[in-house]
């Protein structure tokens, strides 16, 4: 029986599925659980040729670099801390990750200065920071026409306003969602956040 390594993450989809990624050991640092990437991208599909991806406050890079495995035209992470950044900059080169763009900075200020355009956006902020009413504010201009964003929370999200919920579970004490954007009547987005 194999046994799971502290601080490895594996990648369970696509042209990297079973590769396990080193991260480092910090608190706020909790990769996505693999049984809820594999609900999340089972929602997604499984294969995101011509998608483009955000993964805010990128952490282990568990949710950028499957979606990638998975195709992904292009993903960009985001990342503040000085030793996931560098994991995140190791795994890349082990995988010889092409079409990735890491950033090195706040997750926040990135999604208000950034002109791209989206079609996923993952949302999976340091829990006790409660980031995901700003960072979900701040990326609704990013996001693409029928472009999707997943938030992970401890906590159920409401949406509200422009936002609904497509699609939500729970596993253990994490909580998870796939947002879209409500269309008016006209074809446009209606409503505020």
């Amino acid at each position: 029986m194999r046994r799971n390594r502290a601080n490895t993450v594996r990648i369970i989809g696509g042209r990297w599925r079973s590769r396990i990624l080193d991260f480092p050991d910090f608190a706020d640092l909790r990769p996505t659980p693999d049984r809820v990437r594999e609900t999340l991208f089972n929602w997604l599909g499984q294969d995101l040729s011509g998608t483009a991806c955000l993964d805010l406050f990128a952490g282990s890079g568990a949710l950028g670099f499957e979606a990638l495995s998975r195709n992904a035209a292009s993903v960009v992470m985001v990342e503040k801390e000085p030793r996931a950044l560098a994991a995140l900059r190791h795994n890349a080169k082990i995988l010889g990750a092409a079409n990735l763009t890491i950033v090195r900075g706040d997750a926040l200020e990135f999604a208000r200065g950034a002109a791209s355009q989206f079609d996923v956006v993952f949302i999976d902020p340091p829990y006790r920071l409660d980031l995901h009413a700003p960072a979900l504010a701040l990326v609704r201009g990013l996001l693409a026409q029928g472009g999707r964003v997943y938030v992970e929370s401890d906590t159920l999200i409401e949406p509200s306003g422009e936002w609904i919920a497509l699609k939500k579970g729970r596993a253990g004490n994490v909580r998870f969602h796939l947002l879209g954007r409500q269309l008016n009547d006209q074809g446009g987005v209606s409503g505020n956040v």
